[in-house]
């Protein structure tokens, strides 16, 4: 029997340790135990945080796992990538990882290869903010966090300093930056790779808070690019995806397209998408098992990738409000069929809400049908 290694063990890890348990590997799981829904089917489960590189390492020269892996989590990929070159397993290097882990290294290697990228400055606590040469508007945010957290769009330079010190406070090196102000629809866009060769899976189209924090309020795929942007994506990324030196397993790529067909990237994580985009709207959309391919490859198996001719349509969307609320609803009395599935951390969500975070969410829903009449459900996010 296989020995399989997740780090993590939250809601977005869960449909990782049950592909595996589906697929009748012995599942050895990692991570505290608040919240750590997994360890409700994990054959082993361990609590100890996934940051504990070394510790982890010493459990997994007992175990002798095959494959180490996680979905969704840039720490938790950190850890995967260390446990992968130290034990000699399929998987991304520890250079990989940390330069897909800080948003300074990431847009110098963008910047080498010639990946279109906003320019950013990095500011540490050191930094005189009054000697910064920037044109407003800005993005502030830590260099080091995903999820929404820190992030502060600034249009006056005497918001600048609050804007630091928030995303300051989010930053777990206390390093932050302060770039450019990407204009645009953003999109993230899903590739598997295996051993250097990449490969397109689909681009989801992103509904955010707009400013300042622009956090994420739902998801759609496919997009509805055009062939021809499409075509464009799919070569920035690949190009975006050799610079940060991916080789092998998942990645979600976060850009933004202007009027003019501009692109520009945010951000690459190298791992799959969070907020549900990578463990179900891919397969709903597209067909293709997308978690079981991150196994595959994790295992040193190239992945079968084979989709649908037409994509279906597969979205999500977020429960901060009332307003959300009421949009499930509605969907719940005019296509029951199209729901797919329901998740929760509270009963209900509030009246209203002053969205600052991902961590604002009470909960999401996640729905997929042929019908284009998907897309109103999806409107005024």
């Amino acid at each position: 029997m296989k020995k399989v290694v997740v780090i993590g063990a939250n809601a977005f890890q869960y449909p990782l340790i049950k592909k595996a348990r589906d697929r009748g590997y012995q599942t050895h799981v990692f991570a505290w135990e608040d919240g750590a829904v997994g360890k409700e089917i994990a054959d082993y489960f361990y609590p100890i945080s996934i940051v504990e590189k070394e510790e982890i390492l010493e459990k997994c020269k007992q175990i002798l796992p095959d494959a180490v892996c996680t979905i969704a989590s840039d720490l938790a990929s950190k850890t995967v990538c260390f446990l992968a070159e130290k034990l000699g397993l399929p998987g991304n290097t520890i250079r990989c990882s940390e330069i897909a882990t800080d948003k300074h290294l990431m847009r110098r290697a963008f910047e080498a290869a010639g990946v279109p990228s906003p320019k950013s400055i990095l500011v540490t606590e050191e930094t005189d903010l009054d000697a910064l040469q920037y044109e407003l508007p800005v993005i502030v945010k830590p260099a080091d966090r995903s999820g929404s957290r820190g992030i502060t769009k600034v249009e006056r330079k005497e918001d600048l300093m609050a804007a630091v010190a928030r995303a300051m406070a989010d930053s777990f090196e206390k390093h932050v930056l302060v770039e450019e102000f990407a204009e645009g629809q953003e999109y993230s866009v899903e590739f598997l790779s295996y051993q250097g060769k990449h490969h397109y899976l689909t681009t989801t189209k992103k509904f955010t808070t707009g400013a300042p924090g622009f956090v994420e309020t739902g998801h759609v795929q496919p997009a509805g690019l055009d062939e021809e942007t499409e075509k464009r994506v799919i070569f920035e990324v690949t190009k975006a995806l050799d610079a940060l030196e991916v080789a092998n397993g998942a990645s979600h790529s976060e850009l933004k397209i202007d009027e003019n067909g501009r692109i520009r990237f945010i951000e690459i994580g190298a791992r799959m998408g969070g907020d549900c985009i990578g463990s179900d709207l891919v397969e709903l959309s597209t067909d293709f098992d997308f978690v079981g391919g991150v196994l595959d490859v994790a295992l040193g198996l190239e992945p079968k990738i084979q989709k649908r001719e037409k994509s279906k349509y597969a979205w999500s969307r977020f429960l901060f409000s009332q307003k959300d609320e009421q949009v499930l609803a509605r969907l719940k009395a005019e296509h029951p069929d199209w729901l797919v599935q329901e998740y929760r951390e509270t009963q209900a969500a509030p009246e209203t809400v002053v969205v600052t975070n991902s961590a604002d969410r009470v909960g999401f829903f996640i729905a997929s049908a042929e019908e284009k009449e998907v897309l109103s459900y999806l409107e005024n996010m």
